[in-house]
């Protein structure tokens, strides 16, 4: 047999192969299976469900979504949502979870790390006037624990009250500074996530 012959051979082999993986159970995933990347990283990334606003009084309708928003003359967006409330407004934690980091920025003043009890999130709180008396890290908090004080610490701007609160959705070996920043409007006010 030729070059060519062989060439054939190999191609009706490889078909009668492909169609038998299909007819296997389970063939179907290894042959026959085109997902694009967007869709196939949304079907793995870990969904966070039954947040609660994290700033006592404050409503679900009452909110406005702040996400990418300009900061700095356009220079950087914002990642997180503001919620404005007067000064010294309890802040609760939004997720049950472990307090990962107490920290004080330049940019955010006061702030907690939170990383959410199946380790995939981690809700920032900042430009918090203080934390409840008895608050440290590696403290597991409950959702609605009050953690904190709503202030104008960092680079809020003095009178400026509100809590920052962003998501960063987590892989395994991430730290609390890490992670990838989604907007918490959508799981806070109940309305569709955008993808």
């Amino acid at each position: 047999m030729n070059r060519l012959g062989w060439g054939i051979l190999l191609v009706f082999l490889l078909m009668i192969g492909g169609f038998i993986a299909l007819q296997t159970p389970g063939g179907a995933d290894f042959v026959g299976r085109v997902e694009a990347p967007e869709a196939s990283q949304a079907s793995r990334a870990p969904v966070l469900t039954g947040l609660i606003v994290p700033v006592s009084g404050v409503r679900p309708e009452q909110l406005v979504d702040s996400w990418h928003d300009p900061r700095e003359a356009g220079a950087r967006v914002h990642e997180a949502l503001d919620i404005m409330a007067a000064g010294g407004t309890p802040v609760v934690a939004a997720m049950a979870g472990t307090v990962e980091k107490l920290f004080q920025s330049a940019r955010g003043g006061t702030t907690i790390y939170v990383r959410s009890n199946d380790s995939l999130w981690i809700a920032y709180y900042a430009h918090l006037t203080g934390y409840v008396p008895s608050l440290h890290e590696g403290q597991h908090v409950g959702q609605g624990e009050q953690i904190g004080f709503v202030g104008d610490t960092g680079d809020a701007g003095a009178g400026n009250f509100h809590l920052h609160f962003a998501l960063q959705r987590m892989q395994p070996s991430e730290r609390w500074w890490q992670g990838t920043p989604v907007n918490p409007y959508p799981l806070l006010a109940g309305k569709a996530a955008a993808r």
